[in-house]
């Protein structure tokens, strides 16, 4: 595939760098990111995806934007209050680079649908707020053999990690919190304040460590980094990580798990 002059000049700043290059780009121009949750997180990883000339979206989430979002979740304005956050994430796609493929996918993902909601994708990038909801995609990703990159943010922190459940030595999300919070009624993520910045912090670098996996045998930056969870400290600004093991008995993709 090549790329067309306006794309080689709007992607220009990338193709210069060695780490990325004219095939890391254009390996981020056929791929294709199922979005899931278009909130704190999703609005500025969207923006920087997009921005970084991802090809293809699946933008998955339920719910509506509201007057309190617009502390965070950057890429709706007031006119987009009371409106579906799907609908109005692709508005702002098409406003931003009509050459990006959508799909849209605005009911709420359980065990029963999350597969049919990712099917395709190249990575699920997950900025959910809820356990049970992580736990299901999680889970669709393991049976599907799809990446999955997870984001997470509360008050002053922030979590990302990549996983790989599918492959027989790398762990997935399930792997990390176990079977405890697969209820609905398990959203410990409770709104409890959170600086619009720190979504900021998080969703970016959601963002530039999905073009890490995107590009990962493709391009010197792709490094997945599988099973290693970063943790993005706001009030001390610094960050940590550590990495996790895959759980033979996990009953999503362990192998000591009755078939």
């Amino acid at each position: 595939m090549a790329l067309p002059p306006d794309r080689i000049d709007r992607f220009a700043r990338h193709i210069v760098l060695p780490e990325i290059g004219g095939a890391g780009q254009v390996t981020l121009a056929v791929a294709h990111v199922a979005l899931v949750g278009l909130g704190g997180i999703g609005s500025p990883a969207l923006q920087y995806l997009a921005g970084a000339g991802v090809g293809r979206f699946t933008l998955i989430d339920d719910g509506r934007v509201e007057l309190s979002n617009l502390q965070r979740q950057t890429i709706y304005s007031e006119r987009d209050v009371g409106h579906g956050k799907a609908v109005s994430a692709r508005r702002w796609l098409a406003n931003f680079d009509g050459e990006i493929a959508v799909e849209l996918v605005d009911r709420r993902l359980t065990r029963d649908n999350a597969g049919d909601a990712i099917a395709g994708a190249d990575l699920v990038l997950d900025g959910t707020d809820n356990f049970a909801t992580r736990l299901a995609v999680s889970d669709a990703c393991v049976a599907s053999g799809v990446p999955l990159l997870l984001a997470a943010v509360g008050r002053f922190q922030g979590q990302v990690g990549a996983f790989a459940g599918h492959l027989p030595e790398e762990a997935c999300y399930r792997c990390f919190v176990g079977d405890a919070f697969d209820a609905d009624d398990c959203d410990t993520c409770a709104e409890d304040g959170m600086l619009g910045a720190m979504s900021g912090w998080t969703g970016t670098f959601a963002a530039m460590h999905a073009i890490r996996v995107l590009l990962s045998g493709k391009a010197a930056f792709g490094d997945p980094q599988w099973g290693r969870l970063h943790l993005l400290d706001g009030l001390k600004a610094e960050m940590r990580s550590f990495h996790i093991a895959k759980d033979p008995a996990c009953r999503a993709c362990g192998s000591t798990v009755p078939g």
